[in-house]
């Protein structure tokens, strides 16, 4: 990952942010909310959302707002008839919305559906903070070399991945032997095997140290999450799979580290609040002030950690095979997983059937390059189909 040089930016700091009404859209806008006069707001976009995005919208007064769902253009369009602000609906006016001029774009649409709005954000040659995995994890290489090409410097926004980017040596990289992510395990992590069978959506979406959406939240309790994080990381930082460890670590703290040559490991600590690494790529390449609660390591006592149990957690030894695989597995991760979440959260499928779905897609679809953003998409549907095929799924 090469960065490219901060563009001078004068005060304020233009801003987009692409999923504004999720909880790292929310965080955000809550940190722009603290520093007056500092940013400027150019656009905002949702999936369906109208309430929060119109609320958003009068208080930050973008110059446009975006929702996906073209079937919420009228009501939002009523609710700001007095702003002045400009209002459009559907995935192509979100996408219209990411290209606008911007200093700084946060890419915080969940799932798939943010690959084209975050490919047109990467674009403009701007800081992108991207919160999406599925970009990276869909189409790593296409989205990389779109940011190069457009000189657009990449801040990840999620915790071990923007702890990785604060404590890796770009300039030395030769020195650097392994990457290590953590991971607290979830909702499951000590719960008996035989009971995995019984969990309902309602325990899973229970995270014990961070507050996230829904998606990312069955993510974590299977550790999906980790696999597309570890993907992910492959990207970010042009590291081979075998240099990228995970440990489990339950305390949330040591959000990741870096192993160097010499045998030093270098790690970012922090209370879990995604405010923190939005924080660092909202003022980056300066630091800002973030209100998330300061570290006391002596309150806290103890730091422990272990290897993830693939028998428990076998979702993370799926993303090591796809990423392994190449040749658009894992597109076909990506897309079967979010059928997969989709349909447990909507009581279609059991807790174990996830990953069950994900590994039966992975077999089932012919992988396939994916040169380019149609490729992707093309992939992206066929394992979509695949994944609604098996038993049960479709049955809601």
């Amino acid at each position: 990952m090469a960065l490219a040089e901060p563009r001078p930016v004068t005060a304020p700091r233009r801003v987009s942010i692409l999923g504004s009404t999720g909880s790292v859209g929310c965080s955000t806008l809550d940190l722009i909310a603290r520093n007056p006069g500092v940013f400027q707001v150019e656009a905002l976009t949702a999936h369906r959302n109208v309430a929060g995005l119109a609320a958003q919208a009068r208080k930050f007064r973008p110059a446009i707002v975006a929702i996906a769902d073209p079937s919420c253009y009228e009501t939002l369009r009523d609710a700001l008839s007095d702003t002045g602000i400009e209002v459009a609906a559907g995935p192509k006016a979100v996408v219209e919305a990411a290209s606008r001029p911007a200093d700084w774009v946060m890419a915080a649409i969940v799932g798939a559906a943010g690959l084209a709005p975050t490919l047109a954000a990467a674009r403009q040659g701007a800081i992108l903070a991207i919160a999406n995995k599925e970009c990276l994890v869909s189409a790593g290489d296409l989205f990389m070399a779109e940011a190069a090409r457009h000189g657009t410097t990449v801040l990840p926004v999620d915790s071990e991945h923007n702890a990785i980017f604060q404590v890796f040596d770009f300039e030395g990289r030769d020195a650097i032997e392994r990457i290590i992510l953590t991971a607290s395990g979830g909702p499951f992590r000590d719960t008996p095997l035989d009971r995995l069978a019984h969990v309902t959506p309602t325990e899973a979406l229970a995270h014990p140290n961070w507050d996230m959406g829904a998606k990312v939240s069955i993510d974590s309790a299977t550790m999906m999450n980790k696999g597309l994080e570890l993907i992910e990381a492959h990207y970010l930082f042009d590291m081979a799979e075998p240099d990228i460890e995970v440990l489990i670590h339950p305390q949330s703290i040591v959000h990741s580290m870096v192993g160097y040559a010499d045998g030093s490991v270098l790690a970012q600590l922090g209370t879990p609040d995604m405010r923190t690494p939005i924080a660092y790529t909202l003022a980056w390449p300066e630091r800002m002030d973030a209100p998330a609660e300061r570290l006391d390591l002596a309150k806290i006592g103890t730091l422990s950690f272990q290897n993830p149990d693939f028998d428990r957690f076998p979702a993370l030894r799926l993303a090591r095979e796809a990423l392994q695989t190449g040749n658009g597995a894992t597109t076909i991760l990506n897309a079967a997983n979010e059928v997969a979440v989709k349909a447990f959260l909507e009581g279609r499928a059991k807790y174990l059937d996830i990953v069950a779905i994900v590994e039966t897609t992975l077999e089932i679809v012919d992988q396939a390059r994916t040169a380019s953003l149609a490729d992707v998409l093309a992939l992206d549907a066929e394992a979509r189909r695949v994944a609604e095929q098996y038993p049960g799924v479709r049955g809601a």
